[in-house]
């Protein structure tokens, strides 16, 4: 028993500390913003989702009781997906704030409203868990599947400008330390989702090894359907799912990824 203790906190441990990281991956991107003074060119829908996703974690964790590196986590990034928001507000220009301000309505506040009271006043409190934990993890896979839409970048351009190897690497780890997180504490709604994380973390490490040192290729060459000026890639990290990195970001060299590892 003390030895399964010890791997929870160990794991958890690594865990926090992995995602942790990647929620400050999208920094460089807001000095850009606080140095050129707006956010055009920037979205702020992978932050919402990022905080809506810390916040669903928050409350899993609070109603099963023995998951305070959850808690943890998704604490940090409340705070710091907060930051990422109000930041892009403040610099925004209008019609962006409108956006961001619906957004926020839709997942944070009627969202997260809706199954809060669809769970919290269920008679039974296993049941409530249960379903609680079959949300939580029905959206930390909904989130895994963007990096879908980089891998089809990638190999369409052929290029790995779009795709950092570094955010990729931990990406895979944190997948890695929150599926034995979740194994320890006997929890699929953990677990699972970091398995789809991990499997697409090596797919998108083997293709940088493939296409690192292939010539550039621009997306227009490529396919002009992919063209991401105007419409930037979003992608969301779950282990944090809450950790919650994500980034978008039309033609920049993070390209999107410095989001999303939403603890779980």
């Amino acid at each position: 028993m003390a030895l399964h203790l010890s791997w929870v906190f160990i794991f958890g441990i690594l865990g926090n500390a992995v995602s942790f990281m990647v929620s400050l991956a999208p920094l460089p991107t807001f000095y850009q913003i606080y140095k050129k003074k707006t956010s055009e060119g920037f979205q702020s829908i992978p932050y919402v989702v990022s905080l809506f996703s810390a916040m669903l974690w928050i409350y899993y964790a609070l109603i099963k009781k023995n998951a305070m590196f959850l808690i943890t986590i998704n604490t940090f990034c409340v705070f710091i997906q907060i930051f990422y928001i109000v930041t892009y507000f403040y610099y925004g220009p209008k019609k962006e704030k409108i956006i961001t301000v619906k957004l926020m309505l839709l997942f944070n506040v009627f969202g997260f409203g809706i199954i809060f009271a669809s769970t919290f006043f269920l008679p039974n409190p296993s049941l409530r868990l249960l379903v609680l934990g079959y949300i939580c993890m029905a959206f930390a896979l909904a989130v895994f599947v963007a990096p879908l839409a980089i891998v089809r970048k990638v190999i369409k351009t052929k290029s790995v400008e779009y795709m950092p190897f570094t955010l990729s690497v931990f990406l895979t780890l944190g997948a890695i330390m929150w599926f034995f997180y979740g194994l320890m504490l006997k929890d699929i709604n953990i677990a699972v989702p970091n398995i789809l994380g991990f499997i697409f973390g090596i797919l998108q490490m083997i293709l940088y090894a493939v296409y690192r040192n292939h010539p550039k290729k621009t997306v227009e060459e490529s396919d002009p359907k992919l063209q991401l000026s105007d419409h930037p890639m979003v992608v969301v990290d779950v282990a944090k799912l809450g950790s919650g990195v994500v980034e978008t970001q039309g033609g920049e060299g993070n390209n999107g990824r410095d989001g999303a590892f939403n603890k779980v």
